[in-house]
C-alpha cells in the first residue's frame, strides 16, 4: 500500500513540473517589468529619458509586467491543464483540453450556486455575510477562492477519468462519442456535479486551510525551520514538490492584502507585492520564509561542500573530481538546481545528506529571522537573486544580508563536510577504492559506443538513440515500462516488475543516481533530462517488444526464449560486437557469431567449465567446448597465425578438462602489439543451430570471467507458423 501511495505521489509531484516551468519566464517578465517601471529605480539610476513614463521602453515594460502578472493570476487554470497532462498516460492533449473545459464548468457551477443562494447579488456585489477574499474572479467567473487547489482537483480528476475512459467502446449508435471524444463529455458532467458539491464543502475547507496556515505562520521561526527540514529531507524521494507547493500557492502559506485583493500563498504574495512595489516599503518576510533561505545554501553552502569534497579527493583523481564538482557547483549557484551536488554524496554517504538537511533547514529560519524577503520563480540561484533581490533594492528585500550569512554557511559546509569525509572515509567523488574513472558520462560518450539489438547484431540505423536503448534495457525492456515522464532533473518511470531494473546499466548512461520506491524508478540526470525523456519516448515507439530478466529476454521478435546459456569473457579488456574486428570473415559472422575483446591483460582463461577441443600449432587460437555443449573458438588477434607461435605461451593440452577461470594462454602483449596487425580477439560460437541466437551482454571495459554474451535458445516454429 505504501509503495502504491508513493507511486501516486511521485506522479503528482512530477505533474507539477509543467506548470512550474512557466513560472521562471513569468517571473522574469514581472521582475524586469516591475523593476524598470518603478519610479524610485528610474530616479536612482537617472533613467528618466530612457525609461520614464511616455517612452517606448516604458510602455513595453508595462506590457511585460502585465503579461507576467497574467500568468500568476491564472495559475489555477494552468495547474488544472498541466496536472492533467502530467498524470495522463496517453493522448495527453485530450486530457489538457478536457481539464480546461472541466475547470470552466466547475467554476460556472459554483457561480450558479452562489447566485441561486444570494451570495452574489444581482449587481455582482457580494452579500454582507460573505468573508472578504472567499470569492474571486477566475477567468471572468465569480467563484469560490479555490486557488491552485482547485486547479489540482480538476487536473487529478480529469486525468483519472481520461485514463479510465479514453479507450472506451460505446454501442454502435453512440460510437462517434467513444474513445477520446468521451473524455471531455464525462469531464463536463462530473465537474458540474463537483462544482455543486464544492459550494457546500469548500467553505469548510477554507476555514481549515486558514487555521492550518495560521498554525504554521503562528509558530514563528520554529515553523520555518520545520518547513525547511521537511522540504530538504523529501528531496531523495522526489516528493518535495508535493510538500512545498501548497505553501507557495495556497492559504497554507498565509494570506495578505495586496493591490486591493486578498492574496493566498507565499510566492503569490511576493509577486503581488512586486507588481505593486511602489506602495511597499519592505516585502513580507513572512511570505518569503518558504524560499528566501535557499539563496544562502544554494549559492554559498553547497559550493562549500563541493570544495571540501574536492580537497578530500585522492591526488590521482583530483583533476577528474574537480571537473565534476565544478560543473555541479556552477549549476547550483546559477540556477539553484542542487541535485547534481546532493546526489554526489547522498548514496555514498547518507550522513552527509543528513547534515545538508539540517544546515539547509536552518538557512530558511535564519533568512526569516534576518527579515530577508527575496522572491524566486523556481529555485534560489544567482539569477533569481539578481532579479528579485538586487534589482528591487536592499531597502525592500534586505538581500545584502544573504552575503554574510552565506559566507558563514560556506564555512560551515566546508569544515563539517571535510571533517566527516576524512573522519569516516566517506567515498565521495575522487575517493573511490577502485580504479574507475571519476566522471559523469555525457550523451556523446554513450552515443560513441555501438549499441546492439536483442540478438547481438549491430544496428546500422542512426535514427535510434543508443542512450535510450541502454535505459530501456536498464528498466527491464520495453515490456516492463508502464509510464515515462520527467521533472526538472529526474527521469521518472513506472515499471511492472521492479526486480528487473538494473541500476548499474542505468548509471552507465550518465545518471548520478537511481531511486527506487515500489514500482516507481527515478533516474537523476540533471537539467538535460527533458531531452533524454523525449528521446526515450521516441525510441520506445519502435523498440523491440522484449522483457529482460537478470539473464535474458523472455520474449522478443524471434519468438519465445526457452533457455539461455551465458558465456563469460576469457580475457580482461574492452568488449564489443564482432563488427569491431578488422577482418571481414569474422566481422560478418562467416566464422560464427559471438563477440570480440581487445586484451588489456596478458592472461587468457577458460570462459566456462569445459574441455579443450584443440590448440592450434601456432598457439594463437584455442577450440573449447563448454560442459553445456557450446562450441567456442577463442582466436587471439588477427593474422597472428603468421607469427608462428611467437608471443604466445600455451598452458593447456588437447582433451584437457578445465574449470572456469583456469589459464589457457599467456600473452606477450608488448611483442604482440608491435608485430600483430590487430589484437582484437573474436570469441565465437562455431556450431549454432537455427533456433540459437547470440545476444551481447557487455560493451566497454570487461573483466575475465564476466558475462560477455548469451546464447538464447528459441522455441522452434511449427510448420503452421512457417506457412503464416
Amino acid at each position: 500500500m505504501k509503495d502504491k501511495t508513493f507511486g501516486v505521489l511521485q506522479r503528482v509531484g512530477r505533474s507539477f513540473m509543467l506548470p512550474i516551468a512557466i513560472l521562471p519566464v513569468a517571473g522574469l517578465l514581472l521582475g524586469i517589468g516591475s523593476s524598470f517601471t518603478n519610479e524610485t529605480t528610474i530616479a536612482t539610476y537617472h533613467l528618466q529619458r530612457l525609461l520614464g513614463e511616455g517612452t517606448l521602453l516604458h510602455a513595453f515594460l508595462v506590457i511585460m509586467n502585465k503579461v507576467g502578472s497574467a500568468v500568476f493570476d491564472n495559475l489555477p487554470l494552468i495547474f488544472a491543464v498541466g496536472v492533467a497532462i502530467g498524470m495522463a498516460k496517453r493522448e495527453k492533449e485530450v486530457a489538457a483540453l478536457s481539464a480546461a473545459i472541466a475547470y470552466l464548468v466547475m467554476n460556472t457551477a459554483i457561480n450558479a450556486m452562489l447566485v441561486l443562494n444570494n451570495n452574489i447579488l444581482e449587481n455582482g456585489s457580494l452579500a454582507a455575510d460573505m468573508l472578504k477574499g472567499t470569492i474571486v474572479s477566475s477567468c471572468g467567473i465569480l467563484t469560490l477562492q479555490t486557488g491552485v487547489f482547485g486547479g489540482i482537483i480538476v487536473g487529478l480528476g480529469v486525468a483519472a477519468l481520461h485514463n479510465r475512459f479514453y479507450r472506451i467502446v460505446l454501442p454502435n449508435a453512440l460510437s462517434f462519442f467513444g474513445g477520446t471524444r468521451f473524455v471531455p463529455i464525462i469531464s463536463t458532467l462530473v465537474y458540474m456535479l463537483i462544482g455543486i458539491l464544492l459550494y457546500f464543502v469548500w467553505p469548510l475547507v477554507q476555514k481549515g486551510i486558514y487555521a492550518l496556515g495560521g498554525l504554521v505562520t503562528g509558530s514563528g521561526y520554529i515553523g520555518t525551520l520545520i518547513f525547511g527540514l521537511i522540504k530538504r529531507a523529501l528531496i531523495p524521494f522526489g516528493l518535495h514538490h508535493v510538500f512545498y507547493m501548497p505553501f507557495w500557492q495556497t492559504a497554507l502559506g498565509g494570506t495578505m492584502e495586496a493591490g486591493g485583493q486578498l492574496i493566498q500563498g507565499g510566492q503569490n504574495i511576493f509577486f503581488a507585492q512586486l507588481a505593486n512595489s511602489a506602495d511597499i516599503a519592505h516585502f513580507s518576510a513572512d511570505a518569503t520564509r518558504y524560499f528566501s533561505g535557499e539563496f544562502i545554501f544554494m549559492i554559498f553552502g553547497l559550493p562549500g561542500a563541493a570544495l571540501a569534497m574536492y580537497q578530500c579527493a585522492k591526488p590521482e583523481k583530483k583533476k577528474a573530481a574537480k571537473g565534476l564538482l565544478l560543473s555541479a557547483s556552477l549549476t547550483c549557484i546559477l540556477t539553484g538546481i542542487t541535485e547534481p551536488l546532493e546526489f554526489s554524496f547522498l548514496f555514498v554517504a547518507p550522513a552527509l545528506f543528513a547534515v545538508q538537511v539540517i544546515l539547509a533547514g536552518t538557512a530558511y529560519m535564519i533568512a526569516h529571522m534576518l527579515n530577508i524577503a527575496v522572491g524566486l520563480t523556481f529555485s534560489g540561484g544567482l539569477l533569481d537573486l539578481f532579479l528579485f533581490g538586487v534589482l528591487q533594492g536592499n531597502t525592500k528585500t534586505s538581500w545584502l544580508l544573504i552575503i554574510p550569512a552565506g559566507i558563514i554557511y560556506f564555512l560551515l559546509y566546508y569544515f563539517i563536510f571535510r571533517f566527516l569525509i576524512r573522519k569516516f572515509d566517506f567515498k565521495t567523488p575522487g575517493r573511490e577504492d577502485d580504479d574507475s574513472e571519476v566522471r559523469l558520462y555525457t550523451k556523446a560518450d554513450v552515443r560513441a559506443r555501438r549499441e546492439s539489438d536483442g540478438n547481438g547484431q549491430a544496428e546500422n540505423t542512426e535514427d535510434l538513440d543508443p542512450v535510450s536503448a541502454v535505459i530501456t534495457r536498464g528498466l527491464g525492456g520495453k515490456c516492463n515500462i508502464s509510464d515515462v515522464d520527467c521533472c526538472a532533473t529526474r527521469l521518472r518511470c513506472s515499471v511492472y516488475d521492479e526486480k528487473l531494473v538494473n541500476d548499474a546499466l542505468l548509471k552507465s548512461t550518465g545518471a548520478s543516481g537511481v531511486i527506487h520506491k515500489g514500482k516507481g524508478v527515478q533516474i537523476v540526470y540533471g537539467p538535460q533530462v527533458a531531452v533524454i525523456k523525449s528521446e526515450l519516448e521516441r525510441y520506445l515507439e519502435t523498440a523491440p517488444e522484449e522483457l529482460y530478466t537478470a539473464d535474458h529476454p523472455v520474449s522478443g521478435k524471434n519468438g519465445t526464449v526457452v533457455q539461455s546459456i551465458l558465456i563469460s569473457s576469457p580475457i580482461t579488456g574492452m568488449a564489443g560486437d564482432l563488427t569491431m574486428v578488422p577482418d571481414e570473415a569474422f566481422a560478418t559472422g562467416m566464422m560464427g557469431d559471438g563477440a570480440a575483446v581487445l586484451p588489456t591483460d596478458d592472461m587468457v582463461v577458460a570462459p566456462e567449465d569445459g574441455m579443450i577441443s584443440f590448440v592450434f600449432d601456432t598457439k594463437h587460437a584455442v577450440g573449447f567446448e563448454t560442459d553445456l555443449g557450446i562450441s567456442l573458438l577463442i582466436h587471439m588477434g588477427i593474422d597472428t597465425v603468421k607469427l608462428e607461435g611467437a608471443g604466445f605461451e600455451v598452458l593447456v593440452r588437447n582433451g584437457q578438462k578445465i574449470k572456469k577461470g583456469e589459464p589457457l594462454l599467456k600473452l606477450d602483449l608488448e611483442y604482440l602489439n608491435k608485430h600483430a596487425s590487430s589484437l582484437v580477439s573474436p570469441v565465437i560460437c562455431t556450431e549454432l543451430s537455427a533456433n540459437q541466437k547470440i545476444r551481447l551482454l557487455k560493451e566497454g571495459k570487461i573483466e575475465a570471467g564476466e558475462a560477455l554474451f548469451a546464447v538464447d535458445f528459441y522455441k522452434e516454429r511449427t510448420k503452421q507458423h512457417e506457412k503464416i
